[in-house]
């Protein structure tokens, strides 16, 4: 019995070392060899400074910034540790509302979504840009929801929509390999180069 033990312990120990530590760092290695931007976190540089990452959205404000999609996020309250709070982007806590379709909250929040977003105006609002991902981290939206904002955007840039579109245009992503996913336009990426376009 005790050899029996003995090599139970013996192969736990070895399979620990092996797939717990060897493998992980040895795939690590390779990841920062073979692609070490993505390996990084596909961060984002601007005059030196980490902006952020092409992987997890960001909150924009005003009008002259593409906005991305509502973010469910949340962070524990810092004047009650029981509740929580939202937190829009929060990448410690990825999560979805977990509310259905049936669900009144869920309903009230996308109308009032719409409503600052000013869809009752007779141009319907694209979907992503009322409803939350999964993760609640998705950096990119559709190029119907980019499209949607141009006029807005160009407006209060001070720039003709046709310069702006075809800035939509350029940032535009296809379908991975031709098939997988959905065509998107990643928010931050579009924003930098609205930024980098000459002050008008």
């Amino acid at each position: 019995m005790l050899r029996h033990i003995r090599a139970s312990v013996v192969i736990l120990l070895l399979m620990t070392v092996l797939l717990g530590l060897a493998y992980p760092l040895a795939m690590t290695g390779l990841a920062w060899v073979a692609f070490p931007n993505q390996a990084a976190g596909s961060l984002i540089e601007r005059d030196g400074k980490i902006i952020g990452s092409a992987l997890i959205g960001q909150n924009f404000a005003g009008d002259r910034y593409f906005r991305g999609r509502p973010s469910a996020t949340t962070d524990t309250d810092p004047n009650d540790a029981t509740k929580t709070v939202p937190a829009p982007y929060n990448a410690a806590n990825s999560a979805g509302s977990n509310l259905g379709p049936t669900s009144k909250a869920l309903v009230d929040r996308v109308g009032e979504d719409v409503a600052k977003l000013g869809g009752a105006a007779g141009k319907p609002v694209p979907g992503d840009l009322v409803t939350t991902s999964a993760s609640g981290l998705d950096p990119h939206i559709s190029p119907a929801a980019a499209a949607w904002q141009v006029s807005r955007v160009a407006k209060a840039r001070h720039l003709p929509e046709a310069e702006v579109q075809r800035l939509v245009a350029q940032h535009a992503e296809g379908r991975e390999l031709g098939i997988l996913g959905e065509s998107r336009v990643n928010v931050l990426k579009l924003n930098l180069a609205l930024d980098a376009l000459p002050a008008r």
